[in-house]
């Protein structure tokens, strides 16, 4: 079961009360040939020690110091560095089931996959809360259906984290430094050029929601890099995946509203007023035909055409909400 090793790559920024139980549960996996790549981002607190701990309790484990340059940044510099030939990643305030790997490592196997996706269980800190990220059932996905369920967000979700990965795959798609949502910017480059995607509901990763990161807030000004993110994969679809380009730029219409509620709820006039402004100059440059969509998805992508505005300033008025996970899901 071991023959190929696996690369995981850990970015380290102050974690310090998660980090133990993050790499431990890396260490302690049933799949061993690992090689475990921990990032220290110049991290501020004792995190740089508690790597170095760690890399002399395992030798698969190794340590790279860098200065602070964000979490692409350090992603970045463990797959520079990574020699396995599969690849994964793992935040450092989560943490995996042991048999992770090793099922998913099966996956890319038996399926003859270039990618394998498990189950995802949010947990929250007071552990009152748990739900499951991604949807139940497995199948396998061609390289076109792969590429539609990133777009919906319904077989395969946005984060990298939960996912194996061919290293001659993605090793040449970098992060992008300094944007959020840097997920958005590199999965679809992934799957692009993956030939089958495996994708189970066994339950292999553990996504902490902890206070403080951007997906918690009412609204930031940093969530436009993820519409900026979608502006670049319709490009990208359009070009190598035509026929999904309705359904990707009908989901960017849709983050675009979804960010416009939020910024007229959470931020000043004059400043939602500059947001909205854009959101709509990217409705215009980005137009498509309808057809496909629901009525009730005609209803507010119309009214949003002639008027983002009265159509933020509507739902929010009705109370309709969207998934915020996916940043565009009109309910």
């Amino acid at each position: 079961m071991n023959a190929a090793k696996v690369s995981i790559i850990v970015p380290v920024y102050k974690v310090e009360p998660y980090l133990d139980k993050c790499v431990s549960s890396i260490v302690n996996q049933t799949y061993t040939n690992l090689e475990i790549i921990l990032v220290d981002d110049g991290s501020p607190d004792n995190c740089s020690a508690k790597c170095d701990v760690w890399a002399k309790k395992d030798s698969r484990i190794r340590v790279i110091h860098k200065p602070n340059g964000g979490l692409s940044d350090a992603r970045n510099a463990g797959m520079a560095v990574a020699t396995g030939e599969l690849m994964a990643f793992v935040d450092s305030d989560d943490w995996i089931a042991p048999d992770m790997y090793e099922h998913l490592y099966r996956r890319l196997a038996e399926d003859n996959s270039d990618i394998a996706a498990c189950g995802v269980q949010m947990v929250w800190e007071d552990k009152k809360l748990c739900r499951m990220l991604t949807r139940a059932g497995s199948c396998v996905l061609n390289q076109e259906e792969a590429m539609q369920a990133i777009i919906e967000e319904s077989w395969l979700k946005q984060p990298v984290w939960y996912k194996l990965y061919k290293t001659a795959l993605v090793r040449d798609i970098l992060f992008p430094k300094g944007k959020y949502h840097e997920d958005v910017f590199w999965s679809y480059q992934a799957v692009g050029k993956a030939q089958r995607v495996s994708v189970s509901d066994h339950i292999g990763y553990y996504y902490l929601q902890r206070g403080g990161s951007i997906m918690g807030a009412g609204y930031s000004l940093k969530r436009l890099d993820a519409v900026e993110a979608k502006v670049q994969r319709c490009t990208y679809i359009q070009e190598r995946f035509p026929a999904l380009s309705p359904l990707a730029v009908k989901d960017l219409w849709l983050a675009c509203i979804y960010q416009g509620q939020l910024a007229m709820r959470t931020l000043g006039k004059a400043e939602a007023e500059k947001i909205l402004a854009y959101f709509e100059n990217v409705i215009e440059t980005h137009p498509f035909q309808m057809e496909g969509c629901s009525a009730k998805e005609r209803l507010w992508l119309n009214m949003a055409k002639s008027s983002l505005v009265a159509a933020c300033r509507i739902r929010n008025a009705l109370k309709k909400k969207q998934n915020g996970a996916k940043h565009g899901i009109i309910d």
